[in-house]
Order: C-alpha cells, then sequence, then structure tokens
C-alpha cells in the first residue's frame, strides 16, 4: 500500500519514504511508527498504543518515545512546534491528522533496479551504499529456498538499522536472484560501493552459510566468514547470524572508507573523510589511535560545526579514553558531555551521542539517565556492541550484575572478533565479581588480558577477585600486573572514581584490594 499526504509517499510494501520523488533515509523503527500513525489517523493513538506496537510491550523510557515521534515529524518536514502532520494530543496521544490518498502500486520485477541506476542519483549521499544480494541456496532441497532468502533479508533489515550506511531496498538487490553478475555492473546499475553476497547450504539439523563483503571499485573481499550452526529454531538461527555479519560488517567497511579517504590529497579532505579516518583508529583501541581520532574529529568539526556524526564520535573517544585510564576522568567528562549534548542538539538521532551521554552520566552518578541513554542508543542501532558492552558496565554498577553479564555476552556474540571484545570479556567478569562468583570472574579477566595484556580493567578484577576467592598468591602477582598498568592506583582512587550505586559492592571490591595489598 502507498499512502500519499503532502508531497510524500509512504510505500509499506518497500519500507520506503519519498517526498518529491526523492528518497528520505528513515530508521526502520520510526517508519512502523509513522505508518502505524497514518493507518490509525482515524483516531488518537496512545502512548501505550505505541509501546505495545513498536516496542512490543517492552518497557521504554519517554524519552525514547518522544525522540521517535520527533524523527517521524523530521522525515515527514514537520516539528514538535508545528505539528501540521503529526498532532501531540495533550493527556492522550498522537493523532495523524493531514490528509491522506491510498493507492495500490503495480510492482514489477527489477523496477527498483531501474529506478536506482542512475549513478548520480546516490553520488550525493554522504555515506557508503550498499547492497546485500539474495544468498545463494546450495541446499539439495530446492524448498529451502525460503530460508536462504530469510537470511538475506534479514541481514538487510539489520544493516538498515545503521544510519551510516545506505542500504539498497529488497525489492532492487532480489531483481539479481537467480542470475550471474560482474560486481562493477551491480555496483553501477545500484550505485553502490560495497557488495554482500553468501550461500546457504543445509543438511539435516545443520546449517552451514558463508558470507562476504566486496569492494565494488577494486573487486576485492574485504571480508569474509563461514558460520556453521545446528538448526533448532530457524528463526533464531536467522537472527543470530544477520546480527553476527552487521556487527563484523561494520568495522570492516569504516576501515575501507579510511583506505579510500587516505589516498586523497590532503586539501581534498572533507568532514565526512574525516570522520572515516577517526573512525578506523578508534577501532584499534590503542591510547595513541585514540589521541589521533579525537586530533581528526576536531578537524572535521572545524569544517562543520554542527556534523552530529563527528561531535558524537568525539565524546565517545573522550569518555571511551577515561574508561581506559588514559585521560582523566575529571578532564575527559566535562568535554565528553558538550561533544554529546552538541551532538543530540545536531541530530537527535546519532545513536554514538547517546551512548557516549550515557557513560558521562555514570561517571557522574546519573545512574537512571545513564541507563535510559544506553538504551536510547541501543534502540537507534541494536548491532552497537560498544554500547551494548558499556549497557552492561551501567547495570552492573547499578547492582543490576546478572543482566549486566547478559549485556556483556550479547556484545560478545554480536561481534565475537570485534577489538573490543577484550572488554566485553573484561565487563563480564566485573560482573560475576559483583555476583560474588570469584573464579569465574577471575577465568573471565584472564580471557580478557588474553585480548589485551594491557586492559587495566580486567588486571583490577583479577587482583581483587583472586583476593576474595583466597587466591593469595594470584592476587599478589596480579596486583604487581595492575600497578604496571596503573602506576597512580590507590583504595582511594577506586572509591572516589568507579561509580557504584550500591555501599556494599564498594566495600566488597576494596575489600578485595586491601586483602591484595593495595593501600
Amino acid at each position: 500500500m502507498q499512502f500519499i499526504f503532502s508531497n510524500h509517499v509512504l510505500d509499506t510494501s518497500r519500507q520506503e519514504l519519498s517526498c518529491g520523488g526523492e528518497g528520505v533515509p528513515i530508521e526502520p523503527q520510526v517508519f512502523n511508527l509513522l505508518q502505524y500513525l497514518v493507518e490509525n489517523r482515524d483516531r488518537v493513538v496512545s502512548k501505550d498504543d505505541l509501546f505495545d506496537k513498536i516496542w512490543q510491550g517492552r518497557i521504554v523510557s519517554e524519552s525514547t518515545l518522544t525522540s521517535r515521534i520527533n524523527a517521524a515529524r523530521k522525515a515527514v518536514g514537520d516539528s514538535g512546534r508545528d505539528q501540521r502532520l503529526v498532532r501531540t494530543i495533550s493527556r492522550k496521544g498522537f493523532r495523524f491528522v493531514a490528509d491522506v490518498r491510498e493507492s495500490q502500486p503495480e510492482m514489477k520485477l527489477g523496477e527498483g533496479s531501474a529506478n536506482l541506476s542512475s549513478k548520480d542519483n546516490l553520488s550525493s549521499l554522504d555515506r557508503p551504499a550498499i547492497t546485500v544480494l539474495p544468498f545463494t541456496n546450495m541446499s539439495e532441497e530446492p524448498e529451502q529456498e525460503y530460508f536462504s532468502d530469510g537470511v538475506s533479508e534479514d541481514v538487510i533489515t539489520a544493516l538498515s538499522k545503521l544510519r551510516w550506511f545506505y542500504v539498497i531496498a529488497r525489492n532492487s538487490s532480489f531483481a539479481y536472484k537467480g542470475q550471474s553478475f560482474h560486481l562493477k555492473q551491480i555496483g553501477e546499475e545500484l550505485g553502490v560501493g560495497y557488495v554482500v553476497e553468501g550461500s546457504v547450504r543445509k543438511n539435516g539439523d545443520r546449517v552451514r552459510i558463508a558470507v562476504q563483503l566486496n569492494d565494488v571499485t577494486t573487486g576485492s573481499h574485504i571480508w569474509a566468514e563461514r558460520y556453521d550452526r545446528s538448526l533448532a529454531d530457524v528463526f533464531a538461527v536467522q537472527d543470530e547470524i544477520a546480527q553476527a555479519i552487521v556487527a563484523a560488517i561494520e568495522p570492516q567497511l569504516y576501515a575501507a572508507e579510511n583506505f579510500r579517504a587516505q589516498r586523497k590529497p590532503p586539501d581534498s579532505l572533507d568532514a565526512w573523510d574525516l570522520v572515516m579516518r577517526a573512525l578506523s583508529h578508534y577501532w584499534r583501541v590503542t591510547r595513541q589511535d585514540n589521541m589521533v581520532a579525537q586530533a581528526l574529529l576536531e578537524k572535521a568539526i572545524n569544517i562543520d560545526p554542527n556534523y552530529g556524526q563527528a561531535l558524537g564520535v568525539l565524546a565517545a573517544c573522550h569518555t571511551f579514553s577515561a574508561h581506559m585510564g588514559w585521560e582523566a576522568m575529571v578532564k575527559a567528562v566535562p568535554v565528553a558531555e558538550r561533544a554529546a549534548l552538541a551532538a543530540i542538539r545536531a541530530d537527535s538521532e546519532d545513536a554514538w551521542a547517546h551512548y557516549a551521554l550515557a557513560s558521562v552520566y555514570l561517571f557522574n552518578r546519573r545512574f537512571e539517565d545513564s541507563l535510559a541513554e544506553f538504551e536510547l542508543a541501543l534502540g537507534l542501532n541494536p548491532n552497537f556492541s560498544p554500547a551494548r558492552g558499556y549497557y552492561g558496565v551501567a547495570l552492573t554498577y547499578c547492582g543490576r550484575w546478572g543482566e549486566g553479564d547478559r549485556a556483556a555476552r550479547h556484545a560478545l556474540r554480536l561481534s565475537p572478533r570485534d577489538p573490543f571484545a577484550a572488554i566485553y570479556c573484561g565487563v563480564a567478569a566485573y560482573s560475576q565479581f559483583v555476583g560474588r562468583n570469584y573464579e569465574e570472574a577471575m577465568r573471565l579477566s584472564r580471557e580478557a588480558l588474553r585480548h589485551r595484556a594491557d586492559f587495566v580493567g580486567a588486571h583490577r578484577v583479577l587482583t581483587a577477585a583472586a583476593a576474595a576467592g583466597g587466591f593469595d598468591d594470584v592476587a599478589s602477582a596480579a596486583l604487581k600486573e595492575l600497578r604496571r598498568v596503573q602506576p597512580d592506583i590507590s583504595l582511594e582512587w577506586i572509591s572516589n572514581e568507579m561509580p557504584f550505586k550500591y555501599e556494599e559492592d564498594r566495600v566488597c571490591y576494596l575489600d578485595g584490594f586491601r586483602r591484595a595489598g593495595l593501600r
């Protein structure tokens, strides 16, 4: 169905919104909210209706709902002040008030490809363009075609949640199903720089899925992976694989874009190029790379002071630097807060900004605000593994260690080859410490240190957990290593800098360090 109003067309079959014939970028969740309001325009839609329909009854904050409504208004050229199309009915809910005409479009094979065949239509996009081709069914059973198609569609849906990628609609990419095309031809016809392709082989209760990311310009493979899974639940397998693929692809796309930017003469680099370069440094997770990323982001902001992405990532760089002990919290937190708030003012849909602000609020002991911002960031990008991991930190500092452990392990499942894997293991280790499971905390700390020997958080947990568990020799050796990576560590620093919500958790942690010999 097409809903036509003002100068917009809301196409529910393609999950697309356009204005004057031009596509309007819109998050899938915002699209669903807008569609629900349009379809129920004959009545006032309550907040409970939206929570039930859009969030399936999950508990979300009022700020999350407000953010989604504002995003829907922005997508159709409306605002909270004007309320020409989406009106707030005081104490009752919301109503779509524009005149709407309904139309049933004819769908023809390949028409999406034809519409996107002009590269000029996509050349002005300020982010990478990517298409996911239908995965090839390699099973001996032709009826398993639905499964390979389902995996492809899930990857498209998941990628579409990331605002920094322009993802070709399903109907366009599926026009290539069952046919052989050169990557460059696909790139030219769809106006994309990247192509994801894969295959699915189902055998009994096992499934093997191979996937690769290709650079259209060079014809090279940027990333490839193979997944072997049990088919206990088809839909659960689809979700797991789609999330894993997206989480693994995201940093690789940044790295590829950075390489292309570096080959340009320095005086031709624009703000977007600088952000891509900064991200490639951010993902390397070193102190020096973090400093380089900050410098690049500041250059981008000098070019465009209202560049939300640059502000959001800059804020995240500072909060991460504080987490890692590379930058004093008293210096990093105010800078991060200013950048995050500026990013949200520039673009309230930027997940990085909410992620950074959540960390700021955690450092400032604004626990409920911190959790709300983490949840908002994850609502904007469910595959944002760093936000998922640090959400686990916040939950654990709030005494909800079981949920914190699950969040950290979820981050690891999303991106097992993530450069942040050491941190996710460290978060899980700290969660287990708060749960008084000291041997498991030690095991996870060692796993974190296997990934990164300099990760100070894991050294801290290993020291406290070994002492609390009665492993005195291990605690003594761990404290020696901790002092090597964090020379200024002291009981006072732990008490003042680590944001415990509950006194018993703070006392337990400090007691572990006292037993290890820290003063």
